[in-house]
């Protein structure tokens, strides 16, 4: 398993928000395990915490803005896709106004900078969610989609489509976030000429211009309102029967607009609050539909609060069962681990095949068998063990012993024919021979089983 990440240091980039045309500075700085991403505005009284989360985004116009009582920071997406990209987990970020700045429209300026100061991995596992089964948010008004499928890593397709003879059909994708920088990162946002007055007349863009933002000018109006908005832009006068992209810089793709509404949705599902592993399959995203989706992810993450191991039975054991007849005592009747999938520094994932024909079926009970509740914290227990007990040069000189068992609950009766999973985890080291964990029990993506164990490591005698 991945361990968590935060930056080596603390830098600061300045410049000029996209809707308020203020000078503004943010600051990004390292955080502790299991922080997550906060963000501080330092100019208000009290210096107010905002979590960055997708229940905190309280408006989606033209950018996404996150609110907590009177504190409101906007326009976060592009800084909170490079941090999501480069796989930092946990960063505090504070800035003296209402928005961050837009830079030049795009991340690039955050990964050039996350990269210089260098990225710190922590002790905490990265806690990242396995997406198992389908899960799809639609508006039925607009077509508008965004589906999440399973993959073996986190990757990204978007497909947008305007009424435009310059921007109609594009296509943009990610296999790798590794490939961020390369092909998503300098992709800048995109407004139509079309919609400036309108975005204007709502007092935002005033910090607009064409070196932050790529303007397409796709439906000619008269010479005498494009000078208008020219003017407005702060750039020279233009022949308004020429159609197309008004910039300063070329476009860095043909596919630039597609590229950046791929940038936007990494950094919208930011707000969900862990990594995913998964495939998004986007249709027309924009703001306020990656925030659903964000938001909805949010929710199955709660419902699926301890998540399952993925258990492929094609899969080497890392420990079969010779090897776990070397490090425990046990033996049939009660051994109960067939073998170990996963092992980590402090968390151990092993699996039993329950039969008809284990003997505690015979009395437990003979019309309807049910595995004891009993067995199933000892097989924990055993998991556990083998976790420390292959951390020992002679192991087969120790025994492992309960010392106490705490908040065990059991979810669902486990029935000859399941295959159970168990997944331990060991939060703090061994100290003098006393070790806690934390066991679970999975028959498919259903827990089963829990519970909380002390136990002691004691040598034998001669």
């Amino acid at each position: 398993m991945n361990k968590q990440k935060t930056l080596n240091g603390s830098f600061s980039l300045y410049g000029k928000g996209l809707h308020t045309g203020l000078n503004l500075t943010i600051t990004f700085n390292p955080a502790p395990e299991n922080y997550g991403y906060k963000i501080q505005r330092i100019d208000l009284p009290g210096e107010p915490i905002i979590d960055a989360v997708a229940e905190n985004v309280t408006e989606t116009t033209r950018g996404t803005v996150l609110t907590k009582g009177e504190a409101r920071v906007s326009t976060v997406e592009h800084a909170l896709a490079a941090l999501f990209a480069l796989g930092i987990d946990n960063c505090l970020m504070q800035v003296n106004g209402p928005e961050f700045p837009i830079l030049d429209g795009s991340a690039i300026l955050y990964v050039e900078n996350i990269e210089r100061v260098g990225i710190k991995e922590q002790n905490a596992e990265k806690d990242v969610f396995v997406i198992k089964s389908k899960i799809e948010i639609k508006d039925e008004k607009t077509g508008h989609s965004i589906i999440i499928l399973p993959d073996e890593k986190f990757s990204l397709n978007v497909l947008i489509h305007y009424d435009s003879n310059v921007l109609f059909n594009q296509y943009a994708t990610l296999e790798d976030m590794k490939n961020f920088k390369k092909d998503i990162a300098s992709s800048r946002t995109f407004v139509f000429v079309r919609e400036l007055e309108a975005l204007l007349n709502l007092g935002l863009i005033k910090g607009g211009d064409l070196d932050n933002a790529i303007v397409i000018y796709e439906r000619e109006m008269s010479q005498e309102n494009f000078d208008r908005l020219t003017d407005i832009l702060g750039v020279p006068h233009m022949d308004a029967k020429r159609l197309g992209y008004l910039n300063h810089k070329p476009l860095v793709w043909n596919n630039e607009p597609a590229r950046h509404k791929l940038l936007d949705i990494i950094g919208d599902l930011a707000l969900v609050g862990k990594p995913l592993q998964g495939r998004i399959i986007a249709t027309c995203p924009g703001h306020t539909i990656n925030n659903k989706f964000a938001r909805a992810m949010r929710k199955v993450i709660r419902e699926h609060q301890i998540q399952a191991p993925v258990y492929d039975p094609n899969r080497e054991p890392v420990m079969d069962i010779k090897r776990i007849k070397e490090l425990l005592p046990h033996r049939s009747p009660m051994l109960l681990v067939d073998k170990v999938t996963e092992l980590g520094s402090d968390y151990i994932v092993g699996t039993k095949n329950v039969t008809m024909n284990e003997p505690f079926f015979a009395g437990h009970f003979p019309d309807e068998p049910v595995m004891p509740g009993v067995l199933l914290v000892e097989a924990m227990s055993q998991c556990g063990a083998l976790l420390v007990m292959n951390m020992l040069d002679e192991p087969e000189k120790y025994s492992t012993y309960f010392l106490k068992i705490d908040k065990i609950a059991f979810h669902k009766k486990v029935v000859p024919g399941d295959t159970l999973v168990f997944k331990v985890e060991q939060p703090a080291p061994l100290r003098h021979g006393i070790t806690m964990m934390k066991g679970y029990v999975f028959v498919g993506e259903t827990l089963v089983a829990e519970a909380q164990f002390t136990g002691q490591i004691i040598k034998n005698k001669e």
